[in-house]
């Protein structure tokens, strides 16, 4: 079922759990995130980063409104970091039901005035929009990108950021970073930020970089009100370990894609089941119908 990211993100914040957000750069993992939504029953926002499109062509993201079409599980198609007003504009045309546009490394008043005209001809045919203030950092190489010094999300400014830019839902930076942290970093969230955003701000908030932090915070974060969760780099690097173990196995006969990776879609699916269960979003099925 094909929705819009306000239609699911509204009901995730209602009822105190988060969406996942999964990059699923490519058709193996695009079913396996589809197999691990269907059989959890949980909602799920396909996100695509404008790279991730540029790979993967324009006509991927018909394969993605055609498997929602036809399953029960509900399905926003989601623009993660779009950088442009012209990005947004595409992916729109392509059949995109919610879009952000990052233009969080702008001066507070020209973030502003972006969002304000992505918001204007979005909402015009009901797409939503997600929006980010403050920056989130980067651990290495990843389509994402990010920064390599954090800025915090400060509340006030937020509270002020989503009434003049009358956005969806907003992503925070309280101290997460795309990709995986190296061995010596220990990430570190602000919960209390969150905290104080959660009461002032009463749209769903959003969390970017949420692999490889502790699943405790991870949870945490879910309570103080988070609804949507962004994951990338688990689920590829899941999918990207048991593919090196296929093709290492030591039999060079192994080509056959059908072959090569079902165990690797398999690898994939259980990460993202783990994170369905952390952000307590299966059996939700029913709270869309």
């Amino acid at each position: 079922m094909l929705i819009t990211g306000k239609q699911m993100l509204d009901v995730a914040k209602e009822n105190h759990f988060a969406v996942p957000a999964f990059n699923a750069g490519s058709g193996q993992l695009l079913t396996a995130v589809m197999e691990a939504c269907e059989e959890a029953k949980s909602p799920f926002m396909m996100a695509i980063h404008p790279l991730e499109l540029e790979f993967l062509r324009d006509s991927f993201v018909s394969q993605v409104i055609y498997e929602a079409n036809h399953s029960k599980v509900p399905v926003a198609i989601h623009l993660d970091h779009g950088a442009s007003f012209e990005q947004v504009i595409h992916a729109i045309q392509l059949g995109f039901t919610s879009v952000m546009i990052d233009g969080s490394h702008l001066p507070f008043e020209e973030n502003i005035a972006m969002t304000q005209k992505v918001v204007e001809a979005a909402h015009a045919v009901g797409v939503s929009v997600e929006a980010e203030l403050g920056t989130i950092g980067d651990t290495g190489n990843t389509v994402e990108g990010g920064v390599s010094e954090i800025i915090y999300t400060d509340p006030t400014k937020a509270k002020e950021f989503v009434e003049r830019t009358e956005i969806d839902s907003l992503a925070i930076a309280i101290g997460t970073a795309h990709g995986i942290y190296p061995k010596n970093v220990e990430p570190k969230l602000r919960l209390d930020i969150l905290a104080e955003i959660a009461k002032i701000v009463d749209i769903p908030l959003v969390l970017h970089g949420g692999s490889s932090n502790p699943d405790k915070e991870i949870s945490q974060a879910v309570d103080l009100g988070i609804a949507k969760i962004n994951i990338s780099s688990d689920i590829k690097i899941s999918f990207a370990d048991k593919l090196r173990e296929v093709l290492d196995s030591g039999n060079a006969e192994i080509r056959e894609p059908n072959v090569v990776f079902p165990d690797c879609n398999l690898a994939a699916k259980e990460t993202a089941l783990h994170k369905i269960n952390l952000f307590k979003s299966d059996n939700k099925l029913d709270l869309y119908y």
